[in-house]
């Protein structure tokens, strides 16, 4: 604790935004480049050093916060980067994309700002970077197993970067044509540029990892194949099966799926495409969804130029603070009104002039969608809601629209490939993939993890999965495993 009062003399500072007029031009990251380093020791001197430091049990990584704090305060970067990279993988990924539930279980939170923990997980890592504090790690000898890991994403990839590292030959299949997952074709450039991910990426093949794009396990290779070829699998497919919207109009022409908007996106960004079949340049767009997914779709369609953007989330508008009756401290209080990037855009921009707040319509429902003579939606009726998301009498409208898009999560993984049903999978009731106590399905020598197994979820729990199954692989292949474990398959965020 380099400054013991540093909490009561320094108020909290965010890293800064560029300015929505210059940003909303460009995809570059949001944030103002270079303007985190001159802020982030003073911030980490905030860390009070917390007897009991919840922030450990509010992040499923179990981060050593209050240590790397320590050392960023001292400007001790490459210790920090140890520490930090002791229990994360890809800390530049979770510092950017991560929703922080470490920050709402901060002790200092109680009752000022927490401390800027995000912030500070990413002025580590992108210091890590510049200062080569995160070089390749291959094995010292090889183990003669043979692992691979169906999917790419975060989950994949920390299973994958373990295994390696462990002294496993890992092989990762992905059926895209560039590694990442949802990181890759989901995440806009402007929450998290892809030359993060391809540094990454470099590091697991200088360490020994073979990536296999374009190849869909179940369709190219089937899984029989797998399961001769190698000595473990690991499922780390994501939860891909979209959630739809059964309403009258769905059948239009311009309703799209999320996921099937912000890949394109992303691909024109790659080169891939001049631009995007469903671009959004020009349109009246609306959002049926209020999440991080919804946002993403707004920032994007605020990029490509729509004429208006609106999205529509079916609770309420949420307090600025968190109610202590309901979500009580250290918990992550989901119905706390924030404003990310895309919708500080969207405000000051004015897209959605008939918006409660930034872009957003709040207790809002979807009724049904109209369309033109040839078949292309061109309105939305809604209806406001109660807490009941019963309609309330009187307060149906209609929106404009152009093109729709559908955020409305994922409930399990994508069963198209054929993958599930050639391995005689056991599922639970909600879709996901079953498992036992040690990450393994009814199947022998074949594990599950991540959304595939545990249903959509952040991507700390995500990294967490990824390093707990490889443990268990690890295990499964040599008897024993020094390898970090940090959660179980069944544990889950702090609630009430």
């Amino acid at each position: 604790m380099a400054d013991p009062k540093g909490f009561m003399t320094t108020p909290r500072q965010d890293w800064p935004r560029r300015p929505v007029e210059e940003r909303a031009r460009d995809w570059d990251e949001v944030h103002v480049p270079g303007a985190l380093l001159p802020i982030i020791s003073k911030q980490a001197d905030r860390c009070m050093d917390c007897g009991i430091p919840f922030c450990h049990d509010a992040c499923p990584l179990g981060n050593l916060i209050p240590e790397w704090n320590d050392l960023v305060s001292r400007e001790d970067w490459r210790a920090a980067a140890d520490r930090l990279h002791a229990t994360n993988n890809f800390p530049e990924f979770t510092g950017r994309l991560c929703p922080a539930p470490c920050e709402a279980g901060c002790v200092l939170a109680i009752n000022q700002p927490a401390v800027t923990i995000k912030n500070v997980e990413c002025a580590i890592a992108d210091r890590a970077w510049e200062e080569g504090f995160a070089p390749p790690r291959p094995p010292e000898r090889l183990s003669g197993k043979t692992v691979a890991v169906i999917g790419s994403g975060p989950t994949g990839l920390a299973a994958a970067q373990q295994l390696t590292r462990a002294g496993h030959t890992v092989a990762v299949y992905e059926r895209d044509d560039r590694p990442g997952g949802l990181m890759r074709y989901g995440i806009p450039a402007f929450k998290m540029e892809k030359r993060h991910l391809e540094r990454r990426l470099e590091q697991m093949r200088a360490e020994g990892t073979k990536f296999r794009t374009s190849t869909a396990v179940g369709r190219d290779i089937g899984a029989d194949e797998m399961r001769t070829r190698y000595d473990a699998v690991v499922l780390a497919t994501g939860a891909t099966a979209w959630r739809d919207l059964p309403v009258p109009g769905r059948e239009l022409t311009g309703i799209h799926q999320a996921m099937e908007y912000l890949p394109l996106a992303n691909r024109v960004r790659e080169g891939d495409l001049e631009t995007s079949p469903l671009s959004a340049a020009g349109k009246h767009v609306v959002i049926v969804g209020g999440g991080d997914t919804g946002a993403d779709c707004l920032g994007t369609a605020v990029r490509e130029g729509a004429a208006s953007v609106t999205q529509l989330d079916i609770y309420a508008l949420p307090d600025a603070v968190r109610d202590e009756d309901t979500e009580p401290w250290p918990t992550y209080p989901m119905r706390v009104y924030r404003l990310s990037a895309a919708h500080e855009e969207a405000r000051d921009l004015r897209t959605a002039p008939v918006a409660d707040a930034d872009a957003r319509l709040f207790a809002a429902s979807t009724l049904r969608f109209d369309g033109d003579a040839r078949g292309h939606v061109r309105s939305l009726h809604l209806t406001e809601v109660d807490a009941r998301r019963s309609p309330v009498e009187g307060t149906g409208r209609t929106l404009p629209a152009d093109l729709v898009l559908l955020a409305l999560g994922f409930s399990g993984p994508d069963r198209e490939d054929g993958l599930v049903d050639q391995l005689g999978l056991e599922m639970e009731s909600r879709g996901t993939i079953a498992r036992d106590s040690g990450f393994a399905t009814n199947v022998p020598g074949v594990f599950a993890a991540g959304d595939a197994a545990r249903g959509q979820s952040l991507i700390v729990w995500a990294i967490a999965e990824g390093r707990a199954v490889a443990a268990a692989v690890d295990r499964h292949l040599t008897g024993s495993s020094r390898l970090p474990a940090p959660i179980g398959p069944h544990d889950r965020p702090m609630a009430v």
